[in-house]
């Protein structure tokens, strides 16, 4: 069985402990990380602080260069990696190489934002006190920055991290999720082979509540950026005293169908939005909305399509989702279901269990305070409601926890307007599922959805700070 090493302070280290990585699919063990202890955790900080006075006097260029190597490197590699995110994580072998095409698109962003990183020229005697002076700022990088990660995209979810980290100067303290490290491990083989400052970046794994608080309360931390669930981001921000958080969080996110011009498509996007990667998506569609109109016709073909879905072994071409990252996770959206049919919702289609593998299921008849309509199921599971009033819907929308992405499909331009004026959500998305992204869009939520924006031109402002240079007493 391989094992792995971890990555501190310039070099490869092994532990004297391991954590096992098992294949969701096939319940096997697949190979052993080495886990870190607080002693190299303390000493990947020290490096990361000697890669930070490197890493912040590179030219832009360089850096640039440096992140376009990696996506070259990685470019080359997508087979390999693709079947590495496959083999930890369950998702299925197509997206797993889609989710690779996209973190080498996502490099090739963070490279071209590395040189565009922005200040600005001030007008100073736009106040009376501000003659004979001249006004500018830049943006410097923070220093450290710990990016910790999750399961679902172990790849292209760290990149949205370290590479923009990167690109504005600072260094990376990595903590992948345990459940998908090799990933990691790999791409920081890469970022040392494009030529990265070898202390620039440095490797811990372990247990995310014992790592997790060995970051928050450590001072020479300039910053945490988390992908995660709501409880632990709260944590987080609740004990980072003075560090700058920017947290990815949760949601269940909705979709409003007002109105239907290609039914075909519309489906299409349904399913994808629903049960790509087994609605382990932060952006997964969890509520849709369909105009009474529609709402007969729209749940017969959602659910003679959610039918034809192909489930199984991640790893066959024809397969569009597999097991979730755990039996645990299964059987808890299994609970959840049980729990809202004993109090009056109707499954319309699937609801069972087979292992770690949920059936990709619907449901109606929902009540606002079910698990499966107020909470983030992370599962294969959407929940159909009819409505008859477009600005009744969207209050019903807003009374969530969450805002992240929002989906509204309308040909009216008022209501795609009202829409996007009255949701409290980080983006609505015209005519298109809440699933929909690119990797450079400002991308983040509001209420418990987080806070802060990724894509590579607005992580750069999140992971820099801005500085003043005031000249006084200019003769003009």
């Amino acid at each position: 069985m391989e094992e792995f090493q971890i990555y501190i302070s310039g070099e490869w280290k092994s532990s004297d402990h391991y954590i096992s990585v098992f294949n969701p699919y096939t319940g096997e063990e697949i190979a052993r990380v080495a886990e870190s202890s607080r002693k190299d955790f303390d000493l990947a900080v020290k490096s990361c602080e000697l890669g930070f006075k490197k890493n912040r006097y590179l030219p832009a260029f360089q850096r640039a260069e440096i992140l376009h190597k990696v996506s070259e490197l990685l470019s080359q590699k997508e087979e390999e990696f693709a079947q590495v995110i496959t083999n930890e994580s369950g998702k299925a072998i197509k997206y797993s190489r889609g989710e690779v095409r996209r973190a080498v698109e996502n490099l090739q962003f963070s490279a071209e934002a590395a040189k565009h990183v922005k200040g600005k020229v001030l007008v100073p005697d736009a106040a009376k006190g501000g003659i004979k002076h001249k006004l500018f700022y830049e943006r410097f990088p923070l220093g450290i920055i710990a990016a910790i990660t999750p399961f679902n995209f172990p790849l292209n979810l760290v990149v949205h991290k370290i590479a923009p980290a990167i690109a504005a100067g600072n260094s990376v303290l990595l903590k992948p999720s345990s459940l998908t490290p090799i990933t990691s491990i790999k791409l920081i083989e890469l970022f040392l082979e494009a030529g990265l400052p070898p202390h620039a970046v440095n490797l811990v794994i372990g247990r995310g509540d014992i790592v997790g608080d060995w970051i928050t309360g450590n001072e020479k931390i300039n910053m945490i950026t988390f992908t995660g669930s709501p409880s632990v981001g709260k944590w987080i921000k609740n004990n980072s005293g003075m560090k700058k958080v920017s947290l990815e969080l949760g949601a269940n996110s909705p979709l409003i169908i007002d109105e239907i011009r290609d039914w075909d498509k519309l489906i299409s996007r349904c399913v994808t939005g629903v049960l790509a990667n087994g609605g382990q998506v932060c952006i997964s569609t969890q509520r849709i909305y369909i105009n009474t109109t529609y709402y007969d016709e729209f749940k017969k073909r959602l659910t003679a399509a959610f039918k034809k879905v192909n489930v199984g072994n991640p790893t066959e071409e024809k397969v569009e989702y597999s097991s979730l990252i755990s039996e645990k996770e299964a059987v808890r959206i299994e609970a959840w279901l049980k729990e809202a049919e004993k109090n009056g919702a109707n499954i319309i289609t699937g609801g069972k269990r087979f292992k770690s593998i949920i059936e990709p299921t619907l449901v109606e008849d929902i009540k606002p305070d079910m698990k499966i309509y107020s909470s983030e199921i992370f599962g294969p599971v959407a929940v159909l409601i009819p409505y008859d009033n477009f600005s009744d819907v969207l209050d019903r929308v807003n009374n969530s926890q969450f805002g992240l992405n929002a989906g509204v499909y309308t040909s009216e331009i008022n209501k795609a307007f009202l829409a996007y004026e009255k949701l409290e959500s980080g983006a609505v998305i015209i005519n298109d599922i809440p699933t929909w992204r690119v990797d450079h869009m400002p991308y983040g939520g509001v209420k418990n959805s987080g806070s802060g924006r990724e894509g590579p031109e607005f992580a750069i402002e999140e992971m820099s700070e801005i500085k003043l240079m005031v000249f006084a007493d200019l003769d003009t």
